[in-house]
């Protein structure tokens, strides 16, 4: 997984506590708490040959001692924590086959299931040597992104990661708009649910006026506050 899985345990080392936790693959032998795991290869891949790489060993563990669920794309009789993904169900409910890496597996079945907040951590597609792979990759977890927003699930992107261009300096976030002197910049109102624009020098002046009013030295980041939670 990429380098924002860090923002899962600094988050988790803050005391934030999620309703379950979903891994992918071998993240499963490292967080604290795994609700359930999803590996859409076969276990073989991971019990029989060495073609996952590094993630090998780790994997041969999660399938030997993890209690599952994981699902996968087909059972083996050698672990019995495995779950076969209900793949023509997922696709009947939400209305599309565009499945290319595991992570959009995952997204799917959370929209199958219908969950009311996704929160993504680790999930960068930052593939330096396979740029096909890495854009391949990212372009299909978002569309699955898309699609749970559209549905009215919550969404939430980790602060380091490039999904959904959250970590983009916030006046950079909007093409074209990204060249003028004064961006603007489109934010969130949790109260009232919805979208409002304001200009990114406003939007500076209002973070440092929040700081000096509640005597709090913090850097501005030109990063959306909604993007620090977790």
């Amino acid at each position: 997984m990429g380098e924002s899985q860090l923002d899962y345990h600094l988050s988790v080392s803050h005391g934030h506590e999620f309703d379950e936790v979903w891994a992918i693959n071998a993240m499963a032998g490292i967080a604290r708490q795994v609700d359930k795991t999803f590996m859409l290869d076969p276990a073989s891949r991971f019990l029989d040959t060495d073609d996952a790489g590094s993630q090998t060993h780790l994997m041969k563990k999660v399938l030997k001692e993890h209690p599952g669920p994981i699902y996968t794309c087909e059972l083996d009789d050698r672990c019995d924590n495995l779950v076969e993904f209900p793949l023509l169900d997922v696709v009947k409910e939400t209305g599309s086959s565009y499945l290319n890496n595991t992570v959009a597996f995952a997204v799917a079945f959370a929209m199958y299931n219908r969950v009311g907040r996704i929160n993504m951590f680790g999930v960068d597609f930052t593939y330096k040597g396979n740029l096909h792979f890495a854009e391949a990759g990212r372009a299909c977890v978002e569309f699955w992104l898309s699609k749970c927003i559209s549905a009215g699930i919550v969404v939430s992107v980790a602060p380091r990661s490039g999904l959904l261009d959250t970590d983009l300096p916030i006046q950079e976030k909007i093409y074209g708009y990204h060249r003028l002197d004064n961006p603007p910049v489109i934010l969130f109102d949790p109260d009232t649910g919805d979208f409002y624009k304001t200009g990114h020098k406003e939007y500076v002046h209002s973070i440092e006026e929040e700081n000096r009013k509640n005597a709090k030295v913090i850097p501005i980041l030109d990063t959306p506050p909604e993007a620090k939670r977790y």
